[in-house]
């Protein structure tokens, strides 16, 4: 009964050594491709990494079993029912074989984009959409080739139905396709400080994902902000994780009007040379911002790295500041104007 419905010719000579055997070889290499260009990786990525090879050896284990198993009914001869169950088990080895195949390649894939990111992750929409791919050219193959179906009919019927349904699906589909333009350009990629303007709202967060529809950041609190990815393609993005490009903040420190200015400066810049995460070229600068009847500003210029510790460096830098300008005789001026009546 099997035969009638499952083209046993086209099914058995795929179902050979040769594409066992090469299948095979692709899971081996993308073990090899771990083994040997993913020794950096962090910790976090090797147990991401793990997981997916252990998923993988779990479903090559049954596709291993499944082609022992045909192949040794293969060779039985009469018709028993084990015989007549051979297309059937011959159809679930195929499945697991194209499953298999689709895991492989969505691993070598996501071993690729980890090869440009040791420390963060990447994300997961180009991959997924490589297997969305991948998942729907086996299905159309093994429907035209094993079940027998027409493809062209099959598709030119389902014009009208594809068009009802991007309808449907139109911010959804805008979304992804957003999410995929983002990712062409390389705006910003996992674990990047970015700043999104539009309209007047800035939105600041940590890149932790990039889905089919939204762009997950954590905020400065370590909430989660969901964006999507139509609103982030049409809004401005600044990057503040570029490594070519270090980030320029500044204190200002009010002073009393009769400091020596070029002795507050001297002495800002010393507060600064202990401080390990502030870069020494460009070198930092003070510049005298204001001057009242009442204090003299000075604005303390300096580049940092990593965006996410500007906080904590800040505190750093004011602390040591004080106590320098305090060492050498120096008050902040008071923050209050004490008006005399006559």
């Amino acid at each position: 009964m099997g035969e009638k419905f499952i083209n046993t010719k086209n099914l058995y000579a795929f179902l050979d050594y040769e594409p066992f055997i090469i299948l095979t070889a692709l899971v081996a290499l993308a073990w090899i491709f771990y083994k040997v260009f993913l020794k950096e990786v962090s910790a976090e990525r090797h147990r991401n990494l793990s997981k997916h090879f252990k998923n993988l050896a779990r479903h090559f284990s049954v596709l291993a079993t499944l082609f022992a198993t045909f192949v040794i009914l293969r060779q039985g001869t009469g018709d028993s029912v084990f015989m007549r169950a051979l297309p059937y088990i011959g159809i679930c080895t195929l499945f697991m074989g194209m499953m298999v195949f689709v895991k492989t390649c969505r691993l070598i894939a996501l071993q690729y984009l980890f090869l440009g990111s040791m420390k963060h992750g990447v994300p997961i929409l180009m991959v997924n959409i490589l297997s969305l791919i991948l998942s729907l050219i086996l299905v159309f193959w093994g429907a035209a080739s094993i079940f027998g179906f027409e493809v062209t009919p099959l598709l030119a019927t389902s014009a009208a139905f594809s068009i009802i349904l991007g309808l449907a699906l139109q911010d959804t589909l805008g979304n992804l396709f957003a999410g995929i333009s983002l990712q062409l350009d390389k705006c910003f990629d996992i674990g990047d400080w970015i700043e999104i303007t539009s309209g007047g709202q800035k939105t600041v967060g940590q890149v932790k994902e990039i889905s089919w529809r939204a762009t997950v950041l954590t905020g400065w609190t370590d909430e989660l902000i969901t964006l999507p990815n139509r609103f982030l393609a049409n809004s401005q993005i600044a990057n503040f994780s570029l490594g070519e490009q270090p980030i320029l903040r500044s204190q200002i420190f009010r002073l009393k009007p009769d400091t020596n200015i070029a002795l507050a400066k001297q002495c800002l810049l010393e507060s600064l040379k202990e401080i390990r995460t502030i870069r020494a070229w460009p070198e930092p600068l003070v510049l005298t911002s204001e001057m009242t009847d009442s204090w003299v500003s000075l604005k303390l210029l300096y580049y940092i790295e990593n965006y996410g510790s500007q906080f904590t460096i800040a505190d750093t830098i004011i602390e040591s500041a004080l106590n320098f300008l305090k060492a050498n005789g120096m008050e902040p001026a008071p923050t209050r104007i004490q008006v005399l009546k006559d």
